[in-house]
């Protein structure tokens, strides 16, 4: 399972390599194409539950930084 993060950046917000680094130390990798981060779940059964958790925690580490963002679990 996979999970998909796409940034909308606002200039007046932190710097996308700032909000680049916040990411990648939560485990996303950058991609290319409709996303711009990708988190790989590996071979973990991922509940509800787990999502909703990792959304919180995307919310906290983006929080001040001025960026809208949406989640895709596949």
């Amino acid at each position: 399972m996979k999970t998909y993060l796409k940034i909308l950046f606002n200039s007046e917000g932190a710097l996308p390599s700032e909000v680049k680094n916040q990411l990648m130390n939560m485990g996303f990798k950058a991609t290319s194409g409709n996303y711009d981060f990708v988190y790989d779940w590996g071979d973990k059964d991922v509940k509800i539950e787990d999502l909703i958790w990792f959304a919180d925690k995307v919310h906290s580490a983006l929080k001040g930084m001025k960026v809208y963002f949406s989640i895709e679990t596949i």
